[in-house]
């Protein structure tokens, strides 16, 4: 087995495009999308349009799967056409690149090492800090891991975290965050006659996208036995394998997600193209032993019910059976609703 040096090294030969391919993937996937998009936009009844507005849902993940791999150099580079493209397509999908950048960068180079807040990811609390937390950052610890949120990416994730929040935390930084939200609307707005249409031809789509984008997002560092790090013994490798997962799909459905359920292979070298990331992972030993999910119900069930890493037992638990403590004011309730109890009963 080759030591972490020489597994980085090993993966080179695969971080490197094929440019005929790359520009071929890119362009058959905007077809992909162009054409359900279009028949969205047809006077056929909402019921027919339904399964090309999935469709169309589902290839705006392969897209920007596409947009993924541009933002981290992999695909081409140094194509005014391309990065005028992915600048479009960011805005338009809410993903402005200075709040991308900042935070998925942040992801890759502390993958499993930061658990809260998390920058870029899910935050993830110890069972000793959930415990020990005031009421409103457990309760926004709640919201932010409950399956609702991760349901609805289109509002919280994208709309929320990726643009607005992005935009009031820091305005001078991600002034882009606001060209994105007002170029999403307008777009839905312009391009649809009618409501029936923008929900279908837009607001379906893109919700979609970004539910199982998010839930993807999600379950990639948040399952059975995913390994996490909180007492410095982190490093750059064992986090890709151990702390990142295998998502096993269909052909059909790996297509759709861009090849992102190999994605212990991605984090080990985010410069390897997605349609080469299977390749890597068959010619390399060492990446062939990954903790592996699926998009079966009881695995989805399994990575969502993961809520606190317990550095105890080394694994991710549900919400402790035992009650948190109740905060001070309940405790003054309960009190001075048993006083008077107490003096009647002595």
């Amino acid at each position: 087995m080759r030591s972490p040096k020489e597994l980085l090294r090993a993966t080179r030969p695969f971080a490197r495009e094929v440019r005929w391919q790359s520009w071929w993937h890119l362009l058959t996937t905007i077809l992909a999308l162009a054409i359900p998009l279009a028949i969205c936009r047809l006077d056929w009844p909402w019921y027919a349009r339904l399964p090309f507005s999935i469709l169309a849902g589902l290839v705006t993940v392969r897209l920007f799967i596409i947009f993924h791999d541009h933002q981290h150099g992999a695909i081409l580079q140094n194509s005014r056409l391309v990065n005028g493209l992915m600048t479009v397509f960011g805005l338009l999908s809410l993903n402005p690149s200075s709040v991308w950048k900042a935070t998925h960068d942040h992801h890759h180079h502390h993958n499993s090492k930061d658990l809260y807040p998390n920058i870029g990811s899910f935050p993830v609390l110890t069972v000793d800090q959930y415990r020990q937390a005031s009421f409103w950052k457990r309760l926004g610890y709640r919201v932010a891991r409950h399956p609702l949120t991760v349901v609805f990416g289109y509002v919280t994730v994208f709309l929320g975290s990726m643009t607005t929040l992005a935009f009031f935390k820091n305005p001078r930084r991600h002034y882009d965050a606001v060209f994105a939200v007002l170029s999403h609307v307008s777009a839905i707005w312009l391009l649809f006659a009618s409501w029936d249409d923008r929900i279908l031809g837009a607001i379906l789509p893109f919700a979609i996208a970004s539910g199982l984008g998010a839930y993807l997002f999600y379950a990639q560092h948040n399952f059975p036995g995913v390994k996490l790090h909180t007492k410095g013994n982190w490093d750059y490798v064992s986090a890709a394998l151990r702390s990142s997962s295998f998502c096993d799909m269909s052909p059909m459905m790996h297509w759709f997600t861009g090849n992102i359920g190999y994605h212990h292979v991605h984090h080990l070298n985010a410069k390897i193209p997605y349609y080469r990331l299977p390749e890597a992972m068959a010619a390399l030993p060492e990446l062939q032993s990954p903790n592996v999910t699926s998009l079966a119900p009881w695995d989805v069930l399994a990575c969502l019910r993961l809520k606190l890493w317990d550095p105890a037992s080394e694994t991710m638990v549900p919400w402790p059976k035992r009650p948190v403590e109740q905060p001070a004011v309940l405790e003054s309730l309960v009190e001075a609703v048993e006083a008077p109890r107490q003096r009647a009963t002595s």
